[in-house]
């Protein structure tokens, strides 16, 4: 299979410009878009990914201070590097203009050829390298979902074992041995559906549903979890209120999951002795659930808190888990149209927020 090629976007009212500029940048492996105005150029950003665009500055209609404006101020293009060619002076508040722009360089016209191609060249092998890691990245991912699934099997059989020893044994010692094994067992079970469920997210663009969607009531869901919870922390407060119509539509056992991984992030991970309280309030348009406990999370953390691997605190490592929790809560909230948000300080403690759209249907 060949690979699409790389394209810039070339945005200059003259043809004559145009015509210079495919001569000089044309390259295997490469696509140039051309454009004469402002407008033609947005229309080619909406369908086509660029890794550099070279804007004219001197355009009727709309100049290229303004499209490049335009194109930090989309999220598809807001990231674009832009070099802006001009042949007026060399005026410092007009370059500055073009930096404050978004610019990434702005040259003068008549442009020394061998400058403008080494700079494209920069950008041209950058795309490239960046396509090649995504690509190394996905098959990672792919190895990723195929062992996880793969190891379901043996450790299954694993555990099945354990269960038919369990009923033969009878020293105390050796079931004590056996039920270490099975805790284990479980554990790393939850470990490997928390990689194939990264998996799914990352390559099937959301994490998607485990079953079929149906009505369900949200503070029945979070009364189970809660309940399941407190069977291995009966020591800890929780406490539940619930206001408005909380019924919707959604996956069960993936919501499930989801408030489980809230509320047992709270109980690890907020201070001990303290109240857990779940509020959970349903109203035309959504139901919010609200998980608060008196932990700190550190401020350095907290850009990085949703993002997998990358927002666990030495306590969580310590925990047994892959960091990959709160990673799958928030893709289960945007896999039924809502979100997941935290607020932490020392003053208020923590909140995890839940945004659920309602659905009838």
């Amino acid at each position: 299979m060949t690979s699409e090629p790389i394209k810039f976007l070339l945005v200059d009212d003259t043809p004559e410009n145009l015509v210079a500029l495919e001569a000089l940048l044309r390259r295997d492996g490469l696509k140039l878009l051309v454009a004469r105005t402002g407008s033609e150029a947005l229309e080619l950003l909406l369908v086509h990914d660029v890794a550099l665009a070279l804007l004219d500055v001197q355009m009727p209609v709309m100049d290229g201070f303004e499209l490049a404006e335009l194109m930090r101020g989309a999220e598809r293009t807001k990231h674009v590097p832009i070099i802006f060619l001009t042949a007026g002076s060399r005026d410092p508040q007009r370059v500055f203009k073009g930096y404050e722009s978004g610019a990434v360089d702005f040259l003068l016209k008549p442009i020394a050829p061998l400058i403008l191609k080494s700079k494209a060249d920069v950008f041209f092998d950058l795309a490239c390298q960046r396509r090649e890691l995504s690509a190394a990245l996905r098959l990672n991912e792919m190895f990723v979902g195929v062992l996880g699934h793969d190891l379901r099997n043996p450790l299954g059989a694993l555990m099945a074992g354990a269960e038919v020893l369990r009923l033969q044994i009878a020293d105390e010692g050796q079931l004590r041995t056996l039920s270490r094994m099975k805790s284990a067992s479980h554990r790393m079970k939850e470990m490997i559906e928390q990689l194939l469920d990264l998996t799914r997210a990352r390559l099937a663009d959301g994490i998607g549903f485990s079953s079929a969607r149906k009505a369900l009531d949200i503070g029945e869901l979070v009364q189970r979890a809660v309940e399941e919870l407190r069977a291995t922390n009966p020591d800890r407060e929780i406490v539940i209120e619930a206001d408005g119509d909380c019924t919707t539509w959604g996956d069960l056992d993936r919501l499930l999951q989801l408030f489980s991984n809230l509320v047992g992030n709270a109980l690890h991970h907020g201070t001990p002795q303290t109240l857990i309280s779940v509020r959970i309030a349903g109203d035309e348009r959504e139901i919010v659930i609200r998980i608060h406990n008196g932990g700190v999370i550190p401020p350095e953390l907290l850009p990085a808190i949703f993002e997998p691997f990358r927002g666990r605190t030495n306590s969580a490592s310590r925990s047994g888990g892959l960091g990959l929790g709160l990673f799958i809560s928030q893709q289960i909230a945007r896999a039924h149209d809502g979100d997941l948000g935290v607020d932490s300080s020392s003053a208020s403690g923590t909140v995890f927020t839940v945004h659920l759209s309602r659905r009838r249907e």
